[in-house]
Order: C-alpha cells, then structure tokens, then sequence
C-alpha cells in the first residue's frame, strides 16, 4: 500500500474529536478506499489538558497552531477552530502557501476569503477542500461540482440552519411562540448561548454564497447575500400559513440569470412561506436540505443532519479520503481563474406571491388605507385576512396573501404606508415558495 496521508489536526471540540474516533473506529476501511492509510501526526487546541474523551498520546502535540503549515511529516492541515479570520485564516494562508493540502469545515471563512484560497491553492498546486463547511454530512458540495458537471444550474435553494429549522417547525407543532422555541433549541444544544448568527441568518448566507459560487461557476459574493432572519416570525404567522396551506422554513435561494452578455445573480435568505407538497414542507428539527434545479438532471434533493461531530466528522474525512486519491479537484467547480464576477441582480424583478403580515390599530380605515396602497402600487391582492378583535386599545394583526406580480410593487406599496399612525409594527413580508 501507499506511503500514509499524514495529516495535522486544529481544533479538538466537538467535530476535531469526532474526526479522531472516526479515523481510528474506521482506518482499514478508509485506508481501501483512499488507497493508503490516512495518519493523524500532530493535534493542537487551545487547552491541552482538558479531557477532550480520546487519547491523543499517540499524535505529536503543537503548542503553536501556525507551526503545523511548516511541518515536514505534514501533508494535509484540517483546521477546525472557526471564524472568518484570525488565526484560522492565518493557519490556512501558511498551510496552503507551504503546498499543503488544506480541509476545513469554516464556512464563515470560506464564504469571506474563499477566492483568496483558492486562488493560492492553484498557485501552489495544493488541494483545498470544504465540504464540511455546507450542510454537515450531506455530501452537497460534491454532489454540485462533480453529480451536477454536466448540468446548467440556475437556481439553488434549501434550509441551510438546523437552529432556525428546529424553531420554525417546533413553533408549528406546538404553538408556541419564537422566544419559548428559540429557548428549547438552546437547551437541546441546537443553539448557541449568543444564536444571533443563527436566527439572523448569517450563517444560511455563508452557507448559500459557496453553494452559488460552486452551483454556477461564479465568484463567491458574501456582501451581496440579501439577509433576514425569523426573529419577527409569530405564533400567528405560522397558524396563518398553515390554515393557507403552507409552512414557514427559513430558505436561501440563489437564481442566476444570464442575458445582455452579462450574468446577474440574486442571493436571498429570508423566511418563505413552503408549499405542504413541497419536500422542504417535510423537512423538520435541526435538518438541512438543497435543493438543485439541472436542465437536464431536473430538480435534486439533498438532505441530511446539518450539523454534529459525527455528520460532519464523516465530511471531513471524505475530503481528506479522496485528497489521499489524489481525486481533488478546483474546489469550485472549475479553475479560479474561469469563474465568473456577476452583477446583483434587482430584487425587484422577482415576480411572485408573498404573504404579508401588518400589526395595526384596531379603529376604523386601517383596511381601506392598507388596501389604498397596494391599489397605488400595483398590487393585487388574492386573499385578506384578519381574525377576531383587540382588546380596547390592543393592536390586531392583519394579513394578506397577494396575487403573482414584481417584488418592486410590494416595496412601494409598503414604503407609502411607511410612517403610518395605522401601523403599529413593521410589516412582515414573507415570498411563498414555488412548486
């Protein structure tokens, strides 16, 4: 068999200990389908005596993490500490320049300095791998850049954070509202203490900017990944959708048009109102799902536990196993240099149907001064619904589901009510999904 791939380990939390039990519950198996045994040759953390549950005598111990890139037994440097910069961007800038492999599962890093890396990567000839970084152990960025190969994408969307999954669809079962789910998600440890990353939506938007990137062949564009989180997402709102015949996921959606001789992309993630038949209706608790749409593969589903030591520990050793190939191929699909730079395209071209929920004084005209402004801007509405009365002096919620028109009117319409002594909250604007 082949000389081992050696390879230097950063970070032992959670997934940097599921990669060690994994390689060592595993080895004969992934040493066949490598070709050549995978080797653990140095571990480092930020604490060495803490007890992590596996033994890390036999692997040499590095007390500077920046030390590893520099290592002549080191062939492959996983780095598994987070963050966009500091020092896991310094390790992956040391490692890659030294032409060593690079794996990680930071999305955040890859979605902020992903074309940095992967311009250095080509230049040294070293392979720089993420599947980790998107979606757990659902193996979605291979199944984009090599299952879809043959394939125009244009449009790519899916629940892209098991937190805000886990809250939406708790808030559905049970009828509870956001700040009682998000509290059980953080007891189950599907939420960070701060989740703000989480809810806001941060994270589906690192995620989709490298599925984009990968999907279309384009250039990674994080700043113009258009972001809303469910923090604003009711009890009310989740009845309301569902009495319609919907759910409410969190969904990243990604849509490149091409024409004029130039490419536009759309990057979203927002909360959207998800058709029962639709296969993201089904998708509950802290669960991940892409889906592609191929010309000629047609629409695919990926789907799978986003997140884990041991989903995406098996990530992490994919890429490794099929560096240990030598199978690595341009981590976006193709070579750096060919990916395309597109423009933003206008949100307000989307053509669709959106459910909007307006929080107002409960007093006569309210209804005739909502319905004055949807007239104005051209916006037709399907369906108005509003439920029972406020207490004197409360506030009562309004909703209404619009026919198909541009997102452009929906904007107007809203910024004419902008100020409104009616309004007693921000509207909530939420775009029902497509079949």
């Amino acid at each position: 068999m082949a000389e081992p791939l050696r390879i230097a380990l950063a970070g032992l939390g959670t997934v940097g200990t599921g990669v060690i039990r994994l390689i060592e519950t595993n080895q004969a198996m992934i040493a066949a389908r490598a070709g050549r045994p995978i080797e653990i040759v140095a571990v480092t953390a930020r604490e060495r005596g803490r007890d992590r549950g596996v033994d890390l005598s036999p692997y040499a111990w590095v007390d500077d993490m920046q030390a590893m890139a520099e290592r002549d037994d080191v062939d492959v440097v996983v780095e598994l500490v987070g963050g966009s910069d500091g020092p896991a961007l310094t390790l992956a800038r040391a490692a890659l320049d030294a032409g060593k492999g690079f794996v990680t599962a930071n999305k955040a890093m890859v979605a902020h300095h992903g074309m940095e890396l992967a311009e250095l990567a080509a230049i040294k000839k070293a392979p720089l791998a993420f599947e980790a970084a998107v979606a757990g152990g659902i193996p979605v960025v291979k199944g984009l850049r090599e299952g879809t190969a043959a394939n125009a994408l244009n449009r790519i969307y899916g629940i892209l954070n098991g937190t805000c999954n886990y809250v939406l669809s708790e808030m559905e079962q049970t009828g509870a509202d956001f700040d009682e789910m998000l509290c059980a998600a953080q007891d189950k440890g599907y939420a960070e203490a701060d989740p703000a990353f989480d809810i806001e939506g941060v994270d589906a938007a690192h995620k989709l900017a490298i599925l984009a990137a990968i999907g279309f062949g384009t250039r990674i564009d994080f700043e113009a990944v258009r972001t809303e989180g469910i923090t604003q997402v009711r009890a009310s709102d989740i009845a309301q959708a569902d009495a319609l015949g919907y759910v409410v996921r969190l969904v990243g959606i990604a849509t490149l048009e091409n024409g004029d001789g130039e490419c536009r992309l759309l990057q979203r993630v927002r909360p959207c109102l998800v058709p029962f038949r639709h296969p993201l209706a089904a998708v509950t608790g802290p669960t991940n799902a892409v889906v592609a749409e191929g010309d000629f593969s047609g629409r695919l589903l990926f789907q799978g536990a986003g997140a884990g030591d041991k989903p995406t520990a098996s990530a992490v050793v994919a890429d490794l196993i099929e560096i240990a190939r030598g199978q690595s191929g341009a981590p976006f699909s193709v070579p750096v240099s060919s990916l395309q730079s597109c423009a933003e395209a206008d949100p307000g071209d989307r053509v669709g149907r959106d459910y909007i929920r307006f929080t107002v004084a409960d007093r006569p005209g309210v209804l005739a001064e909502i319905t004055a402004a949807m007239r104005d801007a051209g916006v037709s509405i399907e369906s108005l619904i509003q439920r029972g009365r406020a207490a004197e002096g409360g506030d009562v919620q309004v909703a209404m589901v619009t026919h198909e028109g541009p997102e452009r009117c929906v904007s107007e319409a809203l910024a004419l009510l902008e100020g409104s002594e009616s309004l007693t909250a921000a509207p909530l604007v939420m775009p029902i999904l497509k079949d």
